[in-house]
């Protein structure tokens, strides 16, 4: 089952509700998605770090309902 964008971009705006966040569906088809995610929680901290914390607000999802997720993730400035 694939992740549409508004779900996807309910579990960033819940997570991240200060960011400016883009999303690009890559292949059409719900299931490779693009994201950019500009916040301020990203402040110091590492990008592995940063993807952790994306990782983490999709709860789980992130193999299963969403097969495929490239990120840009920066503080803002």
């Amino acid at each position: 089952m694939a992740m549409d964008r508004a779900t996807l971009e309910t579990y960033l705006r819940d997570a991240f509700p200060d960011a400016d966040i883009s999303l690009r569906d890559m292949a059409g088809d719900n299931d490779h998605w693009s994201a950019e995610i500009v916040s301020e929680q990203f402040r110091g901290k590492s990008r592995v770090a940063q993807h952790q914390m994306v990782y983490a607000a999709l709860k789980g999802r992130m193999g299963g309902q969403l097969h495929a997720l490239a990120l840009v993730t920066r503080a803002p400035g």
